[in-house]
């Protein structure tokens, strides 16, 4: 067990039934197409793309077990096992551990607003302190727009200085790379062994050049291979295939991403189940649906000219 390969990552969306439960192998499936056709190096399932706070904890808590009877390989999955209850995250993060998966993503509590800078430090303490593996290793999750509850950055280096390798790296959402980057500096980045993961394909370069590790965004669950091309293009930033990723994530942020992203899944598959969406989301409208498949029309049309 190890720390989670660094690299492109896609926030996985997640496949209901009609009962409104998770379809656990449809699931693993598509975890398993993101990472090898998908054009990703590893998939974050049950975040907030995943819809994961709406999925049941009878589904969530049996999910990694699910993962490794596939055999999906430990090192390309960080599952997402925060919780507002402090004990509800410790049962999550014990049974991703306990099926071999050690790399979590942990959203604060976040029901309580305002919470204080000892409170949130309590929570990821009490966390790390209950499962008390020295295996794991905790992704902290920043996403202040959602949760409503900001890390500071001075409560991520006191919980680093004080466990270690245990509190691993961070996924920032904020949508602000300069916030992604006063983490890595506050922290060392990757130079201090600290992953740090902006949220949108945009920022890998600037992220990378910065000490971030790459990128965890809900968009590359259906663009995750234009940012794997930019990477493998001598052109690096300046290529034309990265204009695609910066292209197609401002297309992708026209709409629901979610629902989007699903709604190209079904598109892909044949299989409208896709669409389904966990209350309160709902999926695209006919009329947004249209629109989705003319700006992925023109964007395919853009990659083709582009190629010749």
């Amino acid at each position: 067990m190890s720390k989670a390969k660094r690299g492109i990552y896609a926030a996985a969306v997640s496949p209901f039934r009609e009962d409104g439960s998770l379809d656990t192998q449809k699931h693993i499936a598509y975890c398993n197409h993101l990472i090898t056709d998908g054009g990703c190096d590893g998939v974050a399932p049950t975040g907030t793309t995943g819809e994961g706070n709406s999925i049941s904890y009878r589904d969530r808590i049996a999910l990694p077990g699910a993962f490794a009877e596939a055999g999906f390989d430990p090192n390309r999955a960080i599952f997402g096992t925060g919780s507002c209850a402090t004990q509800d995250a410790v049962d999550l993060t014990s049974a991703a551990l306990s099926a071999g998966y050690n790399n979590v993503l942990v959203l604060p509590p976040f029901y309580y607003k305002n919470a204080s800078d000892e409170g949130l430090y309590a929570y990821f303490s009490q966390l790390v302190e209950t499962v008390g593996d020295d295996r794991l290793r905790v992704y902290i999750y920043h996403f202040p727009q959602m949760s409503m509850t900001p890390i500071p950055v001075d409560v991520v280096v006191r919980l680093k200085q004080a466990f270690g390798p245990v509190i691993a790296g961070l996924k920032d959402s904020s949508g602000d790379l300069s916030q992604s980057l006063a983490f890595a500096d506050a922290t060392g980045g990757v130079d201090a062994d600290f992953d740090i993961y902006p949220s949108s394909e945009s920022f890998l370069f600037d992220g990378l050049a910065g000490g971030c590790a790459g990128i965890i965004s809900g968009s590359t669950n259906a663009f995750g291979a234009y940012s794997r091309d930019a990477m493998a293009s001598p052109d690096g930033a300046d290529s034309d295939i990265f204009a695609m990723v910066k292209a197609a994530r401002a297309m992708a942020s026209k709409y629901p991403l979610m629902a989007a992203m699903k709604q190209m899944e079904a598109w892909r598959t044949g299989d409208d189940s896709w669409t389904r969406m966990a209350p309160p989301l709902k999926p695209l409208s006919a009329e947004q649906q249209a629109s989705l498949k003319a700006d992925v029309e023109a964007l395919d049309n853009t990659k083709m000219k582009a190629n010749g």
